[in-house]
């Protein structure tokens, strides 16, 4: 495993709470070194940060390491069941009628 592979995911085990699941590859081609990161679905907040704060950050580390072995390193994070947020997963209120609420007064 590469430095660069290796390092992120060292740092991601280490913010997560299924590291179990976490999984990189690492592909080569003309624009540099591409690292594409999956982990678990309840993982994906931790990784992603406080507007994309924790993501930022991640993406900071590896061009520095990259540049140390002189390779343009970019992180890509796998969105999860379809790109589906854990907001909108969430169940909708029922919707309960006019007589319904009086009822309840």
């Amino acid at each position: 495993m590469e430095p660069d592979q290796a390092f992120l995911e060292y740092a991601v085990k280490a913010l997560v709470d299924h590291p179990e699941s976490v999984e990189t590859t690492r592909t080569i081609d003309q624009m540099g070194v591409l690292l594409t990161l999956t982990v678990h679905p309840d993982d994906m907040g931790k990784i992603i940060g406080k507007s994309g704060k924790t993501a930022e950050a991640l993406r900071i580390l590896l061009r520095v390491v990259g540049m140390k072995g002189n390779a343009r390193v970019n992180l890509k994070i796998n969105e999860p069941m379809g790109g589906l947020r854990p907001s909108a997963l969430a169940a909708e209120p029922e919707m309960k009628t006019v007589d319904q609420v009086v009822e309840e007064l």
